[in-house]
């Protein structure tokens, strides 16, 4: 894949490169600031930006920015945010679109470097790689009552594991549970989320999201 970085640590910036291309990607482009990835994502056209939210020159939310006008001329384009926070009026309006190649990671939660890999491949094959993390903040953001208070303890594991993108049969050997046993957990947070029943598992991810425009 063609990769384009935006990481305004020049050492996390470089070290990303280095894992990218041992792992086959190319990366035609390593930027530290939200203008630099808009212009470079134009003229390298990659197919998926990884990049960070805080970056100059106000350390807020350059990146997130630019990546929603990244999408906004290249609808195809992939994203993945990596980032240590989750700025929640740009992320809701990231992540209450289609999802379909889209991706939010905290930097202090990707515990090994092939989850971020994965996460990668996962993004640009169109699918969608979330930290349940940053999708509980965002639906705990939309209501003052929890939105999740109603799940059991087994929902909201399966609901962690939707929200990060992952298949039934994923889900159920990662709780080691059976699929359909799963299924029907999945039927319960739908139902007591209010959502509609969708079928597969990126149309499922962008279901429970939409739930933050509720």
């Amino acid at each position: 894949m063609r990769v384009i970085l935006a990481e305004d640590s020049a050492l996390l910036r470089e070290g990303l490169v280095r894992l990218l291309v041992e792992e086959g990607h190319e990366v035609p482009a390593a930027v530290g600031d939200g203008e630099a990835l808009i212009a470079a994502a134009a003229e390298h056209e990659p197919d998926v930006v990884v990049a960070d939210v805080r970056m100059p020159p106000t350390h807020t939310d350059e990146g997130l920015r630019a990546v929603l006008e990244i999408r906004r001329r290249r609808p195809r384009t992939r994203v993945l945010v990596l980032s240590q926070y989750v700025e929640k009026r740009y992320a809701t309006e990231l992540m209450s679109g289609d999802v379909e190649g889209v991706g939010y990671l905290l930097k202090d939660r990707v515990a090994q470097v092939a989850d971020f890999l994965d996460a990668l491949e996962r993004v640009g094959a169109g699918g969608a790689a979330f930290d349940p993390e940053v999708v509980r903040q965002l639906l705990a953001r939309t209501t003052h009552l929890d939105p999740l208070g109603r799940l059991t303890p087994r929902e909201r594991e399966v609901l962690d594991q939707m929200a990060q993108g992952r298949t039934n049969a994923s889900t159920a050997e990662r709780l080691h549970i059976s699929q359909s046993a799963v299924e029907k957990h999945v039927n319960a947070i739908f139902d007591k989320l209010g959502l509609l029943h969708v079928t597969g598992y990126s149309r499922r991810v962008l279901a429970v999201l939409r739930y933050l425009e509720s």
